[in-house]
């Protein structure tokens, strides 16, 4: 039985898709009026805009006849088309995963800085595997012992960003509830803050700790990635794992409001020198 899954879309098809959209309201054009004129299925516009679907490059070129895009315009976006289906970073396995998780590695892998706030969790770019496996296996107890193996190995390989050539560059903040939760037990706890602590040595890796004395703070709602890219025409995207669904979210309006949130995030919490002490005196490492 051949595979019928969708692979999940890449930055360059977002960015794509984001033009598209900007070019047909410039156009002063709905999608209906789009499809009447040049016979462009409805719903095959619709996954296009929504980075659902690539389109041919005949239909890019009459779209972008249509909406009288510039030269500039036209070269710029059949080279993103050709190579919006490039997904180098998927492993055989990854296709057993969850379509969000599959995009959310993609669009880590492909980012230049990711901001992660997290209130109860170690972020799993700086977990360690006895961590990331206990995680796994507490919030996903009915998973079977193959999909929490593909999931700590999706984490693991993830991490491989941190050390590449130019280096993702991250930014953490977590509440202090993240670093008192004894997940694993003792020991692995233990490991993973002497972990956390090599990581906040590399000059790429910032993370931060909101004390529990800091009381109420805008973080307190859940959990949330933003990131943005090397090339400052891809559209940064903020990503929310509720547990109704994974959320990704990309207009201009949620794009500010989280990263407002952020800044307050890092306002709030301590430096990174008073997080290292805390870290290491919640782990019994100092008095």
């Amino acid at each position: 039985m051949s595979d019928k899954r969708h692979h999940p879309p890449t930055v360059r098809l977002r960015r794509l898709a984001a033009e598209l959209r900007r070019l047909r309201s410039a156009a002063g054009l709905t999608r209906d009026e789009v499809t009447e004129k040049k016979g462009i299925n409805a719903a095959t516009l619709y996954r296009i805009e929504k980075a659902r679907a690539r389109p041919q490059k005949r239909t890019l070129l009459a779209l972008l006849d249509l909406y009288e895009a510039t030269e500039a315009q036209r070269s710029d976006l059949l080279a993103v088309q050709s190579g919006s289906n490039d997904q180098g970073w998927l492993r055989p396995y990854h296709s057993e995963l969850p379509e969000e998780y599959a995009a959310y590695i993609g669009f880590e892998a492909e980012a230049r800085t990711v901001r992660n706030y997290e209130s109860l969790f170690i972020p799993g770019l700086a977990q360690t595997e006895p961590y990331a496996r206990a995680v796994v296996k507490g919030v996903w107890a009915a998973a079977s012992h193959k999909q929490v193996e593909q999931r700590v190995q999706a984490r693991m390989e993830r991490q491989a960003l941190l050390s590449k050539e130019h280096p993702l560059q991250l930014w953490a903040i977590v509440d202090e509830a993240a670093i008192r939760r004894t997940v694993g037990g003792r020991k692995v706890m233990q490991e993973q803050t002497r972990h956390l602590l090599r990581l906040m040595e590399e000059p790429h890796v910032t993370f931060q700790v909101i004390p529990f004395d800091k009381g109420a703070h805008a973080g307190m709602p859940g959990s949330f990635v933003h990131m943005d890219f090397p090339d400052p025409a891809d559209p940064e995207l903020v990503y929310v794992d509720t547990p109704a669904g994974d959320l990704f979210l990309e207009s201009e309006t949620e794009i500010r409001r989280y990263k407002s949130m952020f800044e307050h995030l890092q306002a709030v919490a301590v430096g990174p020198n008073e997080s290292a002490d805390l870290l290491a005196k919640v782990a019994g490492m100092r008095d």
